[in-house]
């Protein structure tokens, strides 16, 4: 059998690609699953929870923090 003879040409390693991210001067506005954690846990906890008729009445205070909380994050509910 003949021996075949062959190179192996290796090349330079290349740098590891970069991401392209937007760039924007406003920072990422968050989730509203991760903003107001205290304020959702009171209310559900007063809706749930409540002995009256009407909870959504006997929780007024409770849900107008929570709405308080999540408008300073720019959410409107």
């Amino acid at each position: 059998m003949a021996s075949q003879a062959f190179s192996v040409t290796t090349l330079p390693s290349a740098a590891p690609a970069q991401i392209a991210t937007p760039s924007t001067d406003a920072p990422a506005k968050p989730k509203p699953c991760c903003v107001c954690k205290e304020e959702k846990a009171k209310r559900d906890d007063c809706m749930l929870f409540s002995k009256s008729d009407d909870p959504q009445k006997d929780c007024v205070s409770t849900i107008d923090q929570y709405r308080a909380c999540m408008a300073g994050f720019g959410f409107k509910i």
